[in-house]
């Protein structure tokens, strides 16, 4: 009886556990599985940036080639007035300056004066959205730069690279649009990687809603020389369907939106 009691009491007093050797093991175990997981982890992450990056570049370009086409759109038929007025509308393949209403949170009921223009910043050559609120100017103002923008807003960052081309009731793109008595009824907007030297499937050619004065819009004012022979509308110049001046070929189609 009494042997049995003491067994019983040695065999309570030992205390459960893991031998030195067996804890060893398990951290020798858990470092090489670490150490699997980091090199898994360093091969798959800069992979998995580099997509992530191309995604969001590719939507941030998107969001910025919509908003120049929404802005060249809504585009205004405005002069200074007078006998020789000029449109206050100027294109080159690198810059746009027109007028459009007002929009944005901090703006107030009227028209604006844009400007989409390629500028150098820290990070390279940037497509910056300026404005600033309509007052009557003269051409020299515009060429001369006696207008302040302000609010600029970059659309388009490198490697991408953005260029206009426009085109009026004849149907034929061209690079710049100076002194004109209409507005272009359309304009051409070209993406190209300069990267990779390569034009993107983002460029897109948009119709302005509005590109002759409102006497234009009578049937029979519609047909004189001041509002270019026709009113606003048709098909996007060398679209599909359409043929190009002086030939029966069907123009090539735009790039796809």
């Amino acid at each position: 009886m009494k042997k049995n009691s003491r067994i019983a009491a040695r065999r309570g007093s030992e205390v459960a556990g893991f031998t030195l050797l067996e804890a060893l093991i398990a951290v020798a175990l858990m470092g090489l599985l670490l150490a699997t997981l980091a090199t898994v982890t360093a091969q798959w992450m800069p992979a998995w940036k580099a997509g992530f990056d191309r995604v969001q570049r590719a939507d941030l370009l998107g969001l910025g080639v919509d908003r120049i086409a929404a802005d060249l759109a809504a585009a205004e038929y405005v002069s200074n007035g007078g006998a020789n007025a000029r449109l206050l509308f100027d294109g080159t393949s690198s810059t746009v300056t027109f007028v459009r209403s007002a929009i944005g949170p901090n703006a107030t009921a009227g028209l604006e004066i844009v400007r989409l223009s390629e500028t150098d910043d820290e990070r390279g050559r940037v497509l910056v959205r300026t404005r600033v609120p309509f007052v009557p100017v003269t051409a020299a103002d515009l060429d001369s730069g006696e207008l302040e923008f302000t609010n600029p807003i970059v659309l388009v960052r490198q490697p991408f690279h953005v260029s206009f081309a426009f085109a009026g009731r004849d149907r034929i793109w061209q690079e710049t649009w100076h002194d004109v008595a209409q507005l272009p009824n359309a304009v051409r907007v070209t993406v190209r990687n300069a990267e990779k030297d390569q034009i993107l499937p983002v460029s897109t050619a948009t119709l302005l809603n509005v590109n002759a004065p409102a006497e234009c819009a009578g049937s029979a004012a519609s047909t004189g020389t001041a509002c270019g022979g026709r009113t606003n509308g048709g098909a996007i110049p060398n679209g599909p369907g359409t043929t190009q001046p002086g030939t029966t070929q069907p123009g090539p189609a735009p790039p796809p939106q």
